[in-house]
């Protein structure tokens, strides 16, 4: 035992970076995450540039990988719809507005809405308009809050014919892999799953030498992944994405469909988190 322990300490001090490397590591990812919570429940003057909780679902249209609005037009009464990151849920505001109340750019569906929805905010942004609508709909609509998606259970939410996800989880999870088993495991087989992701490797366009890579992905190796280059690799599901390499930031438009029920997702670990709006985020593919 003695010389078990003179052999650690001799490998400690020849080695110190190897053994205590992950913890460092570890600190400041706990520390930027808390500093990523204080931008979650910042209010008034205190919500940093950036930081938008107030979009329409004209800003969805203009946002989402097409097709979102034929999708979104298509549901029924007997469907149900789930915006991730809703925020003030201002964007199922829009679809239950009355015909006379929607604006041209709004009319992105069906006017007065036959779906039901979920809106799901980590902080509670609801308005007035949102309550008075809760009032009239009931259970056609719901706001959930307090916690992040992973933290509901399938009785707490159901199953979903439609998932929307506009800088909300997707761009700001510090956990990519457990995101999309959760999203993917209360959308319905044959449902869409619509997002967006700024300043990642593109797919279909060349990136910019001079992009800055606010999500980045890399294999086992070290070498970079694109996001969806990764998707693809999950079963039970089909990839399609937009890249916009002429946007400002450049952005990946993401569009899942779920056809089977067998859904298994590549496990990525969090190496990298910098608070921010969205933060700053490295993935390692495990092997």
């Amino acid at each position: 035992m003695a010389t078990g322990v003179a052999v650690l300490m001799i490998l400690r001090a020849l080695y110190p970076a190897a053994g205590w490397a992950q913890e460092p590591a570890q600190s400041r990812i706990e520390e930027q995450t808390s500093k990523q919570k204080k931008i979650y429940q910042s209010r008034g003057a205190d919500v940093p540039d950036g930081y938008v909780t107030y979009r329409g679902l004209s800003d969805y249209a203009g946002l989402l990988p097409s097709g979102f609005c034929d999708a979104l037009g298509r549901l029924a009464t007997s469907d149900r719809w789930l915006d991730i990151g809703a925020g003030a849920g201002q964007a199922i505001l829009d679809y239950y507005a009355p015909p006379d109340l929607a604006a041209p750019a709004e009319k992105c569906a069906r006017p007065g809405g036959l779906a039901s929805a979920v809106a799901l905010s980590i902080e509670d942004r609801r308005t007035d308009a949102w309550h008075q609508l809760a009032a009239s709909l009931g259970e056609r609509i719901r706001y959930l809050t307090g916690n992040s998606l992973r933290h509901y259970s399938l009785e707490e939410l159901g199953k979903f014919q439609l998932i929307t996800d506009v800088y909300g989880g997707f761009s700001y999870t510090e956990d990519l892999s457990r995101f999309m088993e959760k999203m993917l495991s209360v959308l319905e087989v044959g449902g869409g799953f619509y997002t967006i992701v700024q300043y990642v490797h593109l797919q279909t366009a060349k990136d910019s030498p001079a992009t800055w890579y606010q999500t980045e992905l890399v294999d086992a190796a070290g070498s970079h992944e694109k996001v969806c280059s990764w998707l693809k690799k999950t079963s039970c599901v089909q990839v399609s994405c937009e890249s916009k390499s002429a946007w400002e930031p450049p952005t990946e438009q993401i569009n899942i469909r779920k056809v089977c029920s067998d859904v298994s997702v590549p496990r990525m670990k969090l190496v990298k988190f910098e608070a921010g709006n969205p933060p700053n985020r490295r993935f390692q593919l495990e092997p």
